[in-house]
Parts: C-alpha cells; sequence; structure tokens
C-alpha cells in the first residue's frame, strides 16, 4: 500500500458528465480534522504509505478543512497530490493567494482538470490561470484530461507548458447514464479483466467521509470509522472477498457469471459492465457496494 487518497467531499460545483463519483453541489458531507488526523495516523503505521492524494468532489469548497490535511501529511512525511476543477481561479493573481499557503506547505503538487467536459474548450480559462499561479509560486503542476467522444479538436499535450495527461473515459458512475449512447460497445465476453487496477498487488485505496474504503470507487472493503484503517488494511484478502475474486480471476464477465445476472448483449467498456452488475448486486452485499452516492441514489 503506497497511497491514500481522500474524497474529501462528494460535493463540487459542477455536475460533469462522466463523474464517476456523482459529484454535485447538491451532496453534502465532509471529512473532519480529527478524521483526517486518525487516517494519516494509521496511514503511517502502515509503514509503507508514501503518498496522500485529496480530492473530491471538489477539495478547494472546504478549503480551511483541506489545507489542514495538507500541513498535517507534509508534517507526517507523505508527498500530498491535490486535485481540482480550477474554478477559484478567476484570474492568475486569485489563485496566487489561494495557492499561497500551499506552496508553503512543500512537498505538494496539483493535478487540475481541463477537458471538454469542464468547458467548452481542451483549455478552460480557469485552469491556464491555476498554472500561471502555480508556475510562479514553484509548485509542480500537471493537468488531467479525459477523452471526449468523438471530439471535433484533439487535445494538447501541454497547458501553459503543464503537462497533459489524457486518461480514457471510463463508463461508471454518471458517465453510465449520461454518455452510454454515444459510445461503441464490445461483446460482455470479452470483458475479461479489470484494465485498472490490480486487486491482488493494490497500491491506493480511496476513503471518503462516510468512512467506506474503497479498493475501486464503490467496491468497499471495510470502514475505517468501525474498524482501524490499518486493520484493514493488514486483514485485506481480495480472493476471500465475493466480489474482488472473480474480478481477479475473469474479470468483470465473470463477475455476471457467477451470481447468473441479467445483461445486454455488448458494453462500452469493462467499467460499464461491472458496475452495471455491482449496481444489481447492491442487495445482496449492503455492506460492500456503497455507498448510496456512488450508485447515483442521491439523485
Amino acid at each position: 500500500m503506497k497511497g491514500v487518497h481522500f474524497l474529501l467531499t462528494y460535493r463540487c460545483d459542477l455536475e460533469c458528465d462522466h463523474c464517476f463519483v456523482w459529484g454535485s453541489p447538491k451532496v453534502k458531507g465532509v471529512f473532519t480534522i480529527k478524521q483526517i488526523r486518525n487516517i494519516l495516523a494509521e496511514a503511517k503505521n502502515l509503514g509503507t504509505v508514501d503518498y496522500v492524494s485529496i480530492e473530491g468532489g471538489e477539495p478547494f469548497l472546504y478549503y480551511p478543512i483541506m489545507l489542514r490535511a495538507v500541513e498535517e501529511a507534509v508534517k507526517l512525511g507523505f508527498h500530498v497530490e491535490i486535485l481540482s476543477n480550477c474554478y477559484w481561479a478567476s484570474c492568475p493573481e486569485d489563485a496566487i493567494e489561494w495557492l499561497l499557503p500551499i506552496a508553503e506547505a512543500k512537498d505538494v503538487e496539483l493535478s487540475l482538470s481541463s477537458d471538454l467536459y469542464h468547458g467548452e474548450s481542451w483549455e478552460i480559462e480557469d485552469a491556464k490561470n491555476a498554472v500561471k499561479a502555480a508556475n510562479a509560486l514553484n509548485i509542480k503542476v500537471g493537468i488531467i484530461a479525459v477523452k471526449y467522444p468523438k471530439a471535433e479538436v484533439p487535445c494538447p499535450s501541454e497547458i501553459e507548458g503543464a503537462k497533459v495527461d489524457l486518461w480514457e473515459l471510463m463508463y461508471r458512475g454518471r458517465a453510465s447514464s449520461k454518455l452510454i449512447d454515444k459510445a461503441s460497445k464490445k461483446p460482455w465476453r470479452e470483458f475479461t479483466k479489470c484494465p485498472y487496477e490490480d486487486f491482488t498487488n493494490q497500491e491506493r485505496v480511496h476513503i471518503d467521509p462516510f468512512g467506506y474504503v474503497h479498493i475501486c470507487q464503490g467496491i468497499s472493503i471495510g470502514n475505517a470509522w468501525r474498524k482501524p484503517f490499518s486493520k484493514i488494511i493488514e486483514e485485506y484478502n481480495p480472493y476471500e472477498n465475493p466480489i474482488l475474486e472473480p474480478l481477479i480471476r475473469g474479470g468483470p464477465a465473470a463477475l455476471v457469471e457467477k451470481f447468473n445476472l441479467p445483461h445486454d448483449e455488448a458494453y462500452a467498456d469493462a467499467c460499464h459492465l461491472c458496475y452495471a452488475a455491482r449496481c444489481m448486486l447492491r442487495k445482496k452485499h449492503p455492506d460492500m457496494l456503497v455507498p448510496d452516492q456512488m450508485y447515483g441514489e442521491l439523485e
């Protein structure tokens, strides 16, 4: 276990069609500072974690809590990454004011969203302003962009000198309902492997304000408010988990076969099939396939 990703909140100022955590202005809930300290201490006890990621939702919506999480993590020797959509960067000068305390914390980098889901072009103005401010403060910064179905203009390789990392669109969460009509599909039996997670050599987890420890967003291996986080990680055995075992053995197709689930003949990608299967299995495994927010139950 190398990384702990804090889903600081599910709340976001946007409601993007591709969001797999169903971020929205309507959602409530955020980590407390006490809870953050608890998880950071537990992560330190594991002895293998070297970085912390702070994301959401949009973590800058809870700026004082986010900043304290950064400071506490750096103090414990963790490298910190913050993910943001840059709503706060209305101009470079104001963005500098937002980022100055982060620059003073040291050993922090920014991953900023800029693509056709967050604006009308790949290079949204807020992201450009944030990059300029980060460069002025010597904060390491990169851009995360997600592929857009049938985009007319290609994604740039850099924005204001910051490298753009172009990610695949994953058809889970809100994308499974909002973007599926634009997707090309493949036979469901072809999805025999998870393309993003190696559950037998798990190097990161996400943890949310409800205490759920996600091995993949929406698949919980325990609740850190009921059992110590370090204990959950130490006891992790994917082969004993009824959801993870088939995913390891034969991907989402094996998950469908194990539970004899009804299904369509074709899906957009492995995430689409896995997500559809998990939605059907929630009542059978209510403590693992959580929380409601991850499955759009609050919309």
